[in-house]
């Protein structure tokens, strides 16, 4: 069994790499095999089909993603300075995301939008408790933290073109997330 996990593990490894290079449609099934090491058989009777296996990847990083940051919504601002540090760091799984954002042809991840609900509710607890403000609706809250947070990744359209400066010092890039952020979550005083 220990060797059926360890293959398991190196095809996930390969698997992350296609993916976040090529997306589902242009990942082949047989470089992953050839980079892990291992029979293209054995993807099928583990994964099922390549879909599945992208699925099963972009989980296995999003709980990493989860566990790894959380979420703070009485401190928003914290919180997308930490998904800026996160994003930067870990380009692969922003990849991934926007390759599964592009494509939409992996099924629905359940726990994703689990999470995105729970987020939500807690910004609305925040909302009511006066920890937040209430200009924004928490959805639009959420949507725009996580927007800023991950603007000057390699795979957003906007941010290293129309500001490619802002990376040569990512603590005045972080700094300043988190103020807009601060601003946003703040919304208009009456």
């Amino acid at each position: 069994m220990r060797n059926a996990e360890a293959t398991k593990e190196r095809i996930l490894e390969a698997a992350m790499e296609e993916f976040s290079s090529y997306g589902i449609a242009g990942a082949r099934v047989d470089r992953i095999a050839k980079n892990a090491g291992c029979n293209k058989n054995l993807i099928y009777i583990y994964f099922e089909n390549k879909e599945t296996l992208f699925t099963t990847v972009l989980e296995k990083h999003l709980t990493r993603v989860y566990e790894e940051i959380s979420f703070t919504p009485e401190d928003l601002p914290g919180y997308a300075a930490k998904v800026f540090d996160w994003a930067m760091t870990h380009p692969h799984v922003v990849r991934l995301m926007t390759w599964y954002s592009l494509e939409q042809k992996a099924d629905n991840i359940t726990e994703r939008t689990s999470v995105r609900d729970k987020k939500v509710k807690a910004i609305m607890d925040a909302q009511h408790d006066g920890l937040v403000g209430t200009t924004f609706t928490p959805g639009f809250l959420l949507t725009a933290i996580m927007a800023l947070a991950t603007a000057w990744t390699p795979t957003h359209p906007f941010g290293p073109s129309h500001d490619p400066d802002a990376l040569k010092v990512p603590s005045e890039t972080r700094e300043a997330i988190a103020r807009a952020v601060s601003l946003i979550a703040k919304g208009e005083e009456n």
